[in-house]
C-alpha cells in the first residue's frame, strides 16, 4: 500500500491543508463534501468559500514516513517550501 501527504488550496480563500492519506482522491472527495466528512473538520468549515485542490503531493511505502513527512511540513519550513513550490 502507498501514503500520501498531499497539500490542498482553497480557490476563494487561498488557504492550505496539509495531510496525509492513502487514498488521495476519495480523501479530496471529502475535503470537498462530495463523500461524508466530520462537520468539525477545518476543510469542511472552510468549505462554503470555495473549492479546496490538490497543488502538491509525495508518495511513501509506510504510514509513518507519510506521518513525519505531514509533521515537517505543518512546521515554519515545511510551510516556506510549500510556499516554494506554489505559483501563489
Amino acid at each position: 500500500m502507498e501514503f500520501w501527504v498531499y497539500v490542498i488550496k482553497n480557490t476563494v480563500t487561498l488557504r492550505i491543508y496539509i495531510g496525509q492519506t492513502n487514498d488521495i482522491k476519495a480523501r479530496l472527495e471529502r475535503h470537498n463534501k462530495l463523500k461524508l466528512n466530520k462537520q468539525t473538520s477545518y476543510t469542511s468549515k472552510n468549505k462554503g468559500q470555495g473549492e479546496w485542490i490538490l497543488v502538491y503531493c509525495e508518495k511513501f511505502v509506510t504510514r509513518g514516513e507519510a506521518m513525519k513527512r505531514e509533521k515537517e511540513l505543518k512546521s515554519y519550513k515545511g510551510r516556506e517550501f510549500i510556499k516554494s513550490q506554489l505559483s501563489w
